[in-house]
């Protein structure tokens, strides 16, 4: 599965008194990741949500830091789909800042598919075709039925 990658420059509200990311962003950054990995491939969470009913609960998350990130920084997310099981995927994740190309981070989370009264349900078939898709959606393109009126 191929790598989507998400730029994100580090916000000084990001830092803490030492300057250096606190490291609570880098599971946000993941998020960050892992939704654009979504539109890429033509769906948002809201649409999975609204129109399918299904959720993707964080089940697990994970985390190593490499290396610190500072204010300022411009900074590479990676994402990719490790596994998609009927009722659960795995995301992997890693972090560079994009001067040096220093690994920054790596990371994974695990999904349950839920429905909204949070009972575990199956990926439904069109979102797990779209998600192990190598075929990138047009990245200035709104998700269906989501676009300006």
């Amino acid at each position: 599965m191929d790598w989507h990658e998400t730029e994100i420059r580090v916000r000084y509200a990001e830092t803490d008194q030492m300057g250096i990311v606190h490291n609570s962003n880098y599971l946000i950054w993941f998020e960050v990741g892992r939704g654009e990995f979504c539109r890429a491939r033509g769906f948002s969470y809201k649409e999975m949500e609204e129109k399918d009913n299904a959720l993707m609960v964080v089940a697990e998350s994970y985390c190593r830091y490499k290396s610190p990130a500072y204010y300022e920084d411009l900074l590479t997310v990676r994402t990719r789909v490790e596994e998609i099981r009927s009722r659960s995927l795995r995301f992997i994740y890693e972090i560079y800042r994009a001067a040096d190309d220093v690994l920054l981070a790596e990371g994974e989370t695990l999904h349950l598919v839920t429905d909204e009264n949070k009972k575990v349900r199956s990926l439904p078939a069109s979102y797990k075709e779209k998600l192990l898709s190598a075929e990138i959606a047009d990245a200035n393109a709104f998700p269906e039925n989501q676009g300006p009126s």
